[in-house]
């Protein structure tokens, strides 16, 4: 893979603005955000003139205790070869727990969870990250994650499970500074150190992104311009090699263009400002150690895992040696992430709903974990509504447009109540649709 220069995340709202961006070498992707045989006609355009496009998954669930989805996987890989990627990426994080191999039901968190920073989590991750490289046709990146909390007893730094992590997988590595940058106000830990740690030849290139202080807690929001601390690190990161690819992210609040180019110029100057050495982006030769038997790390991480994010989801008691206030603070963060993220996935609902939607969803989370993605959860939210006592809702109009997406067989209070709005056309229309369900991501 050769140089991929400079980027910014390609998402709808600024299409347009991206694709008369001057200096766009390339772009990246949610790549749960597109199918392969329907790409927006924006990205076609710009693969047209030769930019690159890579897809970034956000779903995979790499660090969890269980091996990753064949499915997700086979997505991931379709995605890479509709685009013609040099490579695809995701995160060190996990984003479910439970199930099977707990015995007890599986839980999503619709977001990236830090992974313990311990022997079994990377013994469980190499393997998983394995799995993931001979399951894609192009070489696969991970990112490291912002995090507002820590765990207890981690038994190695940012860097040395980084550094461990690529030498033992051969696996690249997509630095985020901005991510290096939240750890350091919310887990104390020096960016500085961690960047000194890495080994500079698996770096597939660096995101920079970013974020806002609130109660001297650092929230990565992609809704905020960069702040110079960000920029220092990234500084920091090209004084001691350029990297191959330096990439702007922005999911909300979007300046005009003229201010997101100014952020890019801003990224440029750094770069260029650092030791004018380039690390050529080459595999690094995988230790292939045996790392013996893995389910009793698996079992352990698995139980761990479940315990953090049963407290976050589903009000279970905060696991002993784990800051309260802090996972706190990721749980409410999880509830308003689940709440802006349906609303997009749903828009019909905050129409619906008015201004009551943000108070009910929330009152929703707070009694109801995720059990799927997030037009599950819509669903789910649409029921919670209506099996409740309520009188200020629509009724009738969420009732119609529950039945009208719910996929399997209705059953129950809101199925009854829906039969007896909908007229019997409209019911025979749903009992098709129900012969050929929309599948809940």
């Amino acid at each position: 893979m050769g140089r991929l220069g400079t980027g910014i995340g390609w998402r709808p709202e600024i299409a347009e603005a991206v694709e008369r961006m001057p200096g766009i070498d390339w772009v990246e992707v949610v790549a749960e955000n597109f199918c392969p045989g329907h790409l927006p006609e924006s990205l076609e355009r710009l693969r047209a003139r030769g930019v690159t496009v890579v897809p970034h998954g956000v779903s995979l669930g790499l660090g969890g205790a269980q091996r990753p989805d064949a499915g997700r996987l086979t997505a991931l890989a379709e995605r890479a070869q509709a685009l013609g990627s040099p490579l695809v990426t995701e995160h060190i994080a996990f984003v479910r727990a439970g199930g099977t191999l707990t015995a007890s039901p599986l839980l999503e968190a619709g977001h990236l969870l830090p992974v313990p920073r311990t022997r079994d989590a990377l013994d469980v991750l190499c393997e998983n990250v394995r799995i993931a490289q001979d399951a894609l046709p192009v070489p696969l990146a991970v990112e490291n994650i912002a995090a507002l909390f820590s765990w207890p007893d981690e038994e190695l730094t940012e860097g040395q499970f980084l550094y461990e992590l690529a030498e033992r997988t051969g696996v690249r590595l997509l630095i985020d500074v901005a991510n290096l940058h939240t750890n350091h106000v919310n887990r104390g830990e020096d960016p500085a150190e961690a960047l000194a740690g890495l080994p500079l030849e698996a770096i597939a290139y660096v995101h920079v992104a970013g974020g806002v202080e609130r109660d001297g807690v650092w929230h990565d929001s992609h809704a905020h311009p960069v702040p110079d601390a960000v920029l220092g690190i990234l500084a920091d990161l090209a004084a001691r090699a350029a990297p191959p690819g330096v990439l702007l992210e922005r999911d909300e609040n979007f300046p005009e263009p003229a201010e997101l180019e100014r952020e890019l110029a801003a990224i440029r100057k750094v770069v260029e400002g650092g030791r004018r050495e380039d690390v050529e982006v080459r595999p690094v030769p995988p230790v292939r150690t045996d790392p013996g038997d893995t389910e009793g790390a698996r079992q352990r991480l698995g139980v761990a895992q479940t315990a953090v994010l049963s407290s976050l989801v589903a009000r279970t008691p905060v696991p002993e040696g784990f800051d309260r206030v802090r996972l706190g603070v990721q749980a409410r963060a999880l509830a308003a992430k689940r709440a802006d993220v349906v609303a997009k996935v749903a828009p019909e609902l905050p129409v619906l709903l008015g201004a009551s939607y943000r108070e009910a969803f929330l009152e929703y989370a707070r009694a109801r974990p995720m059990r799927g993605g997030y037009r599950r959860d819509a669903l789910d939210f649409a029921g919670f509504l209506l099996d409740g006592e309520r009188t200020d809702l629509p009724r009738r109009e969420l009732r119609e447009w529950w039945l009208d997406r719910s996929g399997p067989a209705p059953r129950g209070r809101v199925a009854r109540a829906a039969r007896r709005v909908l007229p019997g056309r409209a019911r025979s229309t749903a009992r098709t649709r129900l012969r050929h369900p929309v599948r809940i991501a």
